[in-house]
């Protein structure tokens, strides 16, 4: 189990990927934060190392210029930790096969990180693909 100052220290290595590398486009910074075989689980495949993480960041930038993701609330024990976060963009570049919509989009996400000696080992992201497409007008809603 990780002393308490364990649990912040990891707390600040996995903040630092959504707010450093997804908001502001650091892609460089995942050789640091990350092991050389991180692994990553999301809606939108498994990845696994540092490129294939990168092309990931790459491609969400390229469809989402202004692509953001804000953490709201953090909790941390031992080698996890927690994050609730909030992504926001506008489609306005290629995503998944679909030209620009112009559409903007505001998502729950839940993001769950394993830090192994100070860096990430593992990544859990579950945001919310469905209000995600249904905002930007990818899929429609359906009717009751």
């Amino acid at each position: 189990m990780a002393t308490k100052t364990g649990q912040e220290s990891n707390e600040r290595i996995a903040r630092r990927y959504p707010e450093e590398v997804v908001t502001k486009g650091d892609i460089d910074l995942i050789d640091e934060l990350c092991t050389v075989d991180v692994l990553d689980h999301s809606p939108l495949g498994e990845l696994q190392g540092h490129q294939e993480l990168k092309n990931q960041i790459e491609m969400l930038r390229g469809g989402f210029s202004d692509f953001s993701a804000s953490v709201d609330e953090v909790i941390a024990e031992g080698d996890l930790v927690a994050m609730r976060v909030t992504l926001r963009g506008t489609h306005d570049g290629e995503f998944m096969g679909t030209e620009a919509t112009g559409k903007s989009f505001e998502v729950p996400n839940m993001i769950f990180t394993r830090v192994e000696n100070g860096q990430i080992a593992e990544r859990w992201v579950v945001p919310d693909m469905f209000g995600m497409l249904t905002q930007i007008g990818v899929v429609e809603r359906p009717t009751a």
